[in-house]
């Protein structure tokens, strides 16, 4: 790249009412990205013009430098991403900034891209607290744009049902957008600045200029209002594969299935296995064995078997709130004994007798739609109903799945079974012309049946027992697996799965359970947040609290002797089991702490365990599909002593052999069970949690991440979340607005990510096993 942007830092004391924080001379390559926002700067307070003054760029696993030009200095960071899973740059100042009075307002930067391969950036803005508002960008290979971090305005006092809503501000940067944390950090101590690079194969370099507060010259009030058109797309933007009317649809969809024929790739078996490899032993199941030095799943023939799939492959996640509601006297509420969460039932339409008392609950949600049908019209047969969700702009009300309608017209069918079967079977054709070799996991339960394709079953263990906090309950607490109502509800869960999987060979294994909170590694009090939480209960209550008691009992038999290793003064063991606050950590607490955390997984995975082999003998259990952030050496621990599979859901971009170095350790076969990645250019509002520079670099980025775990010796398999986009205005459940999938609210395949998966998949084989003597 010519004309290096330049950068000269700048620091404040006292209110930046009209400040410049970093300084340069860059001017953007193209006019389309010149922003009309206001950008005042005041007087120079702090200059990079010489080494000494870096000391105000902090790096981790990364390396500073300046570039000269004849307008001043830009910093450059190497970021040493191959070998570190987290590399980080952050920009602190010598005294904190204070923009406590800025009105609505941003932070612009250039940030220049040299390099061949886009980068997936976590931007974080923290105060004097500790507290972080933490956003996500890609930046392009070889580019060089301007970008705002938006950090006071409307849009951060509004909850919209929406995971990063549409850009309000009137001007042509490209927004960083919201990803967690908090959005209303204390903005008179502003402590730093940071960029981080995490979970990548190769070193990163960009170059940070110009980073100024800007004010928007003015905002877009209709910003949320029209934003969907009667195909669930984006209304306000053009995109590739925009579909403007049925007719085009209904040609797109004719020329994929002439396309579509059996691809039968040589190499496959009847169940998906590597047919021209070895041989092993035939069980009829599917099962796991380490082939010459690698782990690997064996079909039900005995062939070598390694599952690249596709997970979430329903209707259940496909529709979006409306704004909606009716009586709730019409509304039939959940039972004591259910067991299906409301996220995988389906539409769960209203009864017909609640239509009449349909009313508004959220203008400002109903008034992103151009359309939505009547009740008794055809389509109105894809509105749905939700009696609680996760998070959201309301708590409960109707849906509407644009995916689901769009079938409809596809197929050109109102009978919506006829219409879902033409998908099954689409679905089905398109993995077998994909080179796919099963499905992943949450699977319409409509597909077991088919007898056609290798999938995977799950369950969630829902009921009445009771639970213990991880402290980060992000999705529920954590069962008491020494509840023995967890044990009848484990029984009653697996025994369900069982009668819909009933016995089929096309069942590879079981998920039970998903991203539990089990302990957060980084401090002792997130990592043993569990055993720290149950000890605060009384042993009466809670049957895990009660196990931990025996076990310290056991072990130091006095409670002196207790006291002396903790260096505490309890009473007596009525006053362990009693409950009491846990402040100080020495050798032995954590020691201690860190057994009965493996103690609680190691009962809740033998709890569930016990359950498959009672009623699922022949088939894989899989485990819970660990979170990277949610999980804990000691829980990595009981789950390889127990389950078949250990899973991990893990969104970086690829297998970083930096971050799975504990795999040497537990040598158990490990399959991902969600990964994926997206980009802007789809019309939709959030790349998901990987961004991507466009569709063109999801596929490059899709094929590195199943590479790195096809080459690594204990994956086992790599399954996509998702099958189907995210609905622009975020999923009923959470608000995920995500491009990840393989096909859009269209149904309509990207064609780069497919390219990319054929690819991938058309050497899978011949890569993991190829150079192995059958």
């Amino acid at each position: 790249m010519s004309n290096l942007s330049t950068l000269q830092m700048l620091f404040t004391t006292g209110v930046l009412t009209t400040s410049l924080l970093f300084a340069g001379c860059h001017q953007p390559s193209a006019p389309d990205i010149v922003s009309e926002t206001k950008e005042i700067r005041s007087k120079l307070l702090l200059n990079f013009d010489d080494e000494a003054t870096l000391h105000q760029v902090n790096v981790h696993n990364a390396n500073k430098s300046l570039l000269a030009s004849e307008h001043g200095q830009a910093v450059k960071i190497e970021f040493a991403s191959a070998s570190n899973h987290e590399s980080v740059v952050e920009f602190v100042p010598d005294e904190h900034w204070d923009w406590s009075n800025q009105g609505n307002f941003g932070i612009a930067l250039n940030i220049e891209n040299p390099e061949l391969s886009s980068v997936h950036l976590y931007v974080s803005v923290k105060d004097s607290h500790g507290v972080a508002h933490n956003r996500s960008v890609a930046i392009p290979a070889q580019s060089s744009q301007r970008y705002l971090i938006e950090l006071s305005g409307p849009d951060l006092e509004i909850e919209t049902g929406i995971r990063s809503n549409p850009f309000s501000w009137k001007d042509n940067y490209q927004p960083i957008i919201w990803r967690y944390g908090n959005k209303h950090i204390d903005l008179s101590k502003v402590a730093s600045l940071g960029f981080k690079v995490t979970g990548v194969a190769e070193n990163k370099t960009l170059i940070f200029d110009d980073i100024t507060l800007v004010q928007p010259n003015a905002m877009d009030e209709n910003y949320l209002i029209g934003l969907v058109d009667k195909f669930g797309q984006n209304a306000k933007q053009e995109f590739t594969n925009k579909v403007h009317s049925v007719d085009q649809l209904v040609a797109i969809a004719e020329q994929e299935q002439s396309s579509l024929a059996s691809n039968d790739i040589a190499d496959r078996s009847k169940f998906n296995g590597w047919k021209l490899g070895p041989k092993l032993q035939a069980s009829g199941y599917y099962r796991v064995e380490k082939y010459q030095g690698k782990w690997s799943l064996v079909d039900p023939e005995g062939y070598l078997f390694f599952s690249n799939g596709i997970a979430n492959v329903r209707m259940a996640n496909t529709s979006t709130i409306t704004g909606y509601d009716f009586d709730a006297t019409y509304i039939k509420q959940r039972q004591p004994g259910d067991l299906t969460p409301e996220d995988s039932i389906g539409l769960n339409r209203a009864p017909k007798d609640a239509w009449p008392s349909r009313y508004e609950t959220s203008k400002m949600r109903s008034q992103m739609f151009t359309w939505l049908p009547e009740y008794e019209s055809p389509m109105g047969q894809h509105f749905g109903y939700r009696r609680e969700v996760h998070t959201g702009a309301i708590d409960k009300g109707e849906t509407y799945s644009f995916y689901q309608a769009n079938l409809a017209r596809k197929y050109q069918t109102n009978n919506i079974q006829l219409a879902e079967q033409k998908w099954r079977d689409t679905t089905i054709k398109r993995m077998q012309s994909w080179g796919f070799t099963s499905f992943g996991n949450w699977i319409d339960p409509s597909f077991y049946s088919m007898q056609q394709y290798p999938y995977f079953a799950n369950g969630w263990i829902i009921g009445d027992f009771k639970t213990v906090s991880s402290g980060n309950d992000y999705w529920s607490p954590l069962p008491d697996p020494f509840d023995p109502v967890f044990k009848e509800r484990a029984m009653v869960t697996v025994q369900q799965v069982a009668d819909e999987v009933n016995d089929s060979p096309w069942c590879v294994g079981v998920f039970i359970d998903n991203e539990k909170s089990w302990g957060q590694m980084g401090k002792y009090k997130s990592q043993f947040a569990i055993p720290i939480n149950a000890l605060r209960l009384d042993r009466k209550s809670s049957p895990t609290k009660a196990h931990f008691s025996a076990l310290m009992q056991q072990k130091y038999s006095t409670i002196e002797a207790f006291n002396q290793a903790w260096e505490i003064n309890l009473d007596s063991w009525d006053s362990f089991a009693s409950g009491f606050e846990l402040r100080e950590f020495n050798e032995s607490v954590v020691a201690d702490l860190s057994t009965m955390l493996y103690e609680f997984g190691l009962q809740y995975f033998t709890v569930v365990n016990q359950a498959m082999e009672t009623f699922m003998p022949n088939h894989l259990y899989m485990g819970v599909r660990f979170a990277d952030w949610g999980m804990t050496p000691e829980l990595r621990k009981a789950a390889s002593e127990v389950v078949d599979v250990v899973s991990y859901n893990y969104y970086k971009e690829v297998i970083n052999d930096d971050f799975w170095r504990f795999l040497d350790e537990i040598d158990k076969p490990a399959i991902i069970g969600e990964f994926h990645n997206g980009a802007l250019d789809s019309g939709l509002l959030n790349p998901g949690l990987i961004h991507a520079a466009s569709q063109q670099d999801r596929g490059k980025k899709y094929a590195e991440y199943v590479n790195s775990a096809i080459d690594n010796p204990y994956f086992v398999g790599t399954h996509w979340f998702q099958y189907i986009d995210s609905p622009l205005t975020g999923r009923a459940l959470d608000g995920e607005n995500y491009n990840v999938g393989f096909v859009s609210v269209t149904d309509i395949p990207y064609t780069p990510l497919v390219d990319a998966a054929r690819q991938v998949n058309r050497n899978l084989y011949q890569r993991r096993y190829g150079h192995n003597e059958p």
